[in-house]
C-alpha cells in the first residue's frame, strides 16, 4: 500500500518474479558491538516484509549490502555474517553466508542452492569498484549472481551513484522493493500532500547540511522549529553570545537568505513564529556521560558553558507547537542526545509524538532514528515512520532526484 498516490517506478508486484533468481540490494550497514554481533537491526528487520514477499513468489534470494568503510580492503571487523546470523532469526529461515560477492564461489553457491534460499554475499565495499560505481564490478556481480532481475530495497544508499545502486541497472531489469517504496511515497507525500498545521523541527549539527530541505521546508511548512548544535548558529547570527558552544562559521549569507524566504512567504512580523529559535538552552561545561546542566536565556550563556540542548521554555513552547500539528517532520536531535542530561528535548519530543498516534510523524533517518528508535520500547514502532536513510531522506526532503531510484525501471 503506497501512502503517497502512485510510485512512479516499477516494484516488484509489477513483474514476473514466481521462481527467479532475484538480486537485491538491502542496507544492512548497522552498528556492531565489539563482539562482533549486531547492535541495532532496525535496518535488517526494515527489509524483512521484502525478504518474506520474494519467498512467497518462490524467488531465490540473492542479498548484497556494504557495512562501515572498508576502503575496498578485505578487513573482516566490516563481515557482513553477523547480519545475515540476525536476518535469519528475524525470518524464521534459514540464511546462507557467502564470503566474497563476485567469483567462482558466490556462483556456486547461489547456483546449488534451492529455490525460497536466502543468500547473503559479503560486504561490497570489500571491493574498490563498489563506491567507484565501476561497470565491470556492476556486470560481474550481475552475471555470478546468476539473477533475472536486480530488486532496489537499500533506501539509506539510493542518494549514491555506486556500482549496486546505478551501474546495475544497466544489466538487469530492475525494480523497488516495498521499503523502498515506503520510504519514497511517506516522505514525498509529507511533503507534496500533508496533513496540516505540517511542523517541521530541524536539529542536527550543521546549518549547512541541513540548508537544502530548510530551504524546501520553508514553502512548506506551516512551522519550523530549529534545535540542536544548528540554533547555536543562528542564535550567533542574532548576535547572541553563545560562550563555548558548537557554532558553525560562514553562514550568516545563508542564514539571511532562509529568513528572506520566510519573510516572504508570511511577512517580516511574522518571521519568529514561522521559524521559532529557542529562546533559552541547557548549557554544561562537559561532554562526559555524567555531565550536569543549567538552564539559562539565549542571551546568558557564559564564556566557558556550551549550550548543549533546548532549554526548558523552548521545549514548551515546542510541545505546544507540535501538539496543533497534523503531520511532524523531525530530522536532527534537538541537543547532544548522547549524554543523558542533554537528550532531555529529543526525550520530549519522542514522547508527544509517540503519544499522538492520530498525528503524522516522520522520522528522519541516521541520529534521529537511532534516537528515537532507542528512546521507544516499540522500537520505532510508536512512529508513523522512522527512515532508515539519513542523508537519502535528507535529500528527498529537499526534492533532490536520488540515482539508485531514477535508474530503477519506469512505471507503465
Amino acid at each position: 500500500m503506497t501512502t503517497g498516490g502512485q510510485f512512479f517506478k516499477r516494484t516488484i508486484h509489477d513483474i514476473p518474479l514466481r521462481g527467479k533468481t532475484v538480486l537485491l540490494r538491502a542496507d544492512y550497514n548497522v552498528p556492531l558491538t565489539k563482539s562482533g554481533k549486531v547492535a541495532d537491526d532496525y535496518r535488517i528487520r526494515s527489509s524483512v516484509p521484502t525478504v518474506k514477499k520474494l519467498l512467497d513468489y518462490g524467488c531465490k534470494v540473492v542479498i548484497i549490502s556494504h557495512l562501515g568503510r572498508p576502503d575496498g580492503k578485505r578487513d573482516m571487523a566490516f563481515t557482513l555474517e553477523p547480519a545475515a546470523e540476525r536476518l535469519a532469526s528475524l525470518l524464521g529461515h534459514p540464511v546462507r553466508f557467502v564470503d566474497d560477492c563476485i567469483g567462482p564461489k558466490v556462483k556456486m553457491a547461489i547456483k546449488r542452492a534451492p529455490n525460497k534460499s536466502v543468500i547473503v554475499l559479503q560486504n561490497l565495499r570489500f571491493y574498490m569498484g563498489e563506491e567507484a560505481n565501476d561497470a565491470v564490478f556492476a556486470r560481474q556481480l550481475a552475471a555470478d549472481s546468476g539473477a533475472s532481475y536486480f530488486v532496489q530495497d537499500g533506501f539509506g544508499v539510493v542518494h549514491r551513484a555506486h556500482a549496486s545502486t546505478a551501474a546495475i541497472t544497466q544489466y538487469l531489469p530492475s525494480v523497488a522493493g516495498l521499503l523502498l517504496e515506503r520510504e519514497y511515497t511517506t516522505i514525498t507525500h509529507a511533503m507534496k500532500d500533508p496533513a496540516r498545521p505540517l511542523v517541521a523541527v530541524m536539529g542536527g549539527a550543521k546549518v549547512s547540511d541541513k540548508i537544502p530541505v530548510i530551504k524546501a521546508m520553508v514553502p512548506v511548512a506551516d512551522t519550523i522549529v530549529v534545535g540542536g548544535a544548528m540554533a547555536n548558529t543562528f542564535l550567533a547570527h542574532e548576535g547572541c553570545s553563545m560562550g563555548a558552544s558548537k557554532i558553525e562559521s560562514g553562514q550568516g549569507a545563508v542564514i539571511e537568505a532562509v529568513y528572506a524566504c520566510v519573510a516572504n512567504k508570511v511577512g517580516q512580523n511574522q518571521r519568529d513564529e514561522a521559524l521559532v529559535l529557542p529562546v533559552d538552552v541547557a548549557v554544561g561545561t562537559s561532554l562526559e556521560p555524567t555531565a550536569t546542566k543549567k538552564n539559562v536565556s539565549v542571551s546568558n550563556v557564559g564564556a566557558k558553558e556550551m549550550a548543549l540542548d533546548i532549554g526548558e521554555k523552548s521545549v514548551e513552547k515546542m510541545l505546544k507547537i507540535v501538539h496543533e500539528a497534523k503531520t511532524v517532520i523531525w530530522n536532527g536531535t534537538l541537543g547532544y542526545a548522547e549524554v543523558p542530561a542533554f537528550a532531555t528535548a529529543s526525550a520530549a519530543l519522542a514522547k508527544a509524538l509517540a503519544e499522538n498516534p492520530k498525528e503524522v510523524s516522520i522520522i528522519g533517518g541516521g541520529d534521529t532514528a537511532d534516537f528515537a528508535i532507542h528512546w521507544d520500547k516499540k522500537h520505532g514502532g510508536s512512529f508513523t515512520h522512522v527512515s532508515t536513510g539519513g542523508g537519502a531522506s535528507l535529500e528527498l526532503m529537499s526534492g533532490a532526484k536520488l540515482p539508485g531510484i531514477e535508474a530503477l525501471m519506469d512505471a507503465q
